[in-house]
């Protein structure tokens, strides 16, 4: 999850370069399912399945795209009726069901791309690492990511990825695994 410094994740507030769609599309290795609520893919599936179809002609953004494109995209809304981009469904299970049955079935990782999905995963304790890429930006406002978190919960630091934009992600693991 891409962030500002003071802890907001507006996606209109981030910085979108080449260094971070190459970040992104590095992590397509390890990932085949990318997990969404309702806002946040309608943002997604209205901008880069057009992509797909029309490339940017920047080599970083195109490559991004095919990745974002190609991945399972689940997407939690009890209010969607339908989902038009390539590789994507729409459940009504629970968070918890739908990310324990996922875990069961062999595949790659699974990443949360909506904040509401990583503070009800959080509070259930779904999560086996957290990707925070920090962004050299103070906001101000915005939707705070971990706002309504329910408990504490101890993280451990195992790795960070420097930017050259002033950027950094920081990996974290719950403390205890």
């Amino acid at each position: 999850m891409n962030m500002t410094l003071d802890g907001f994740c507006d996606h209109q507030a981030m910085i979108a370069n080449d260094e971070m769609h190459n970040h992104y599309t590095e992590m397509s290795s390890s990932v085949d399912t990318i997990l969404y609520g309702k806002i946040t893919y309608q943002l997604m599936e209205g901008y880069w399945p057009e992509v797909v179809k029309n490339p940017s002609g920047n080599k970083a953004v195109d490559k991004f795209a095919k990745f974002i494109d190609k991945i399972s995209k689940i997407v939690f809304s009890s209010t969607l009726k339908s989902v038009k981009w390539k590789n994507s469904r729409i459940t009504t299970k629970s968070l918890k069901k739908e990310i324990t049955e996922l875990k069961q079935q062999p595949g790659k990782d699974i990443l949360i791309g909506s904040p509401s999905l990583i503070v009800a995963a959080t509070n259930l304790g779904l999560i086996d690492e957290y990707q925070l890429c920090v962004q050299p930006i103070l906001e101000g406002k915005g939707l705070s990511l971990f706002k309504n978190i329910q408990n504490r919960v101890n993280l451990k630091l195992v790795k960070t990825k420097t930017f050259d934009f002033g950027g950094i992600t920081l990996y974290y693991v719950p403390s205890g695994r």
